[in-house]
């Protein structure tokens, strides 16, 4: 996942592709939203194919070491 940084300065730290300010987020709400990969990079040509890759692999790569933790009131 070479295309994916976080840099403090940029969009607060959030995760972005590298040399953009687009978000790993924004990526993940339009193919979620149901966009294909050819509109988003109609939408925006400055990603490649292989970015939006990174963004589905930093994803599940962050929700694989995500924990679960009780709460006790």
């Amino acid at each position: 996942m070479n295309r994916i940084e976080i840099t403090p300065k940029k969009l607060g730290g959030k995760p972005v592709i590298k040399g953009t300010r687009i978000p790993v987020y924004l990526i993940l709400e339009m193919l979620a939203n149901g966009m294909s990969v050819e509109e988003i990079l109609k939408e925006y040509p400055e990603l490649t194919e292989e970015d939006i890759k990174d963004a589905l692999k930093y994803a599940s790569q962050i929700l694989s070491k995500e924990g679960i933790y009780e709460i006790l009131a």
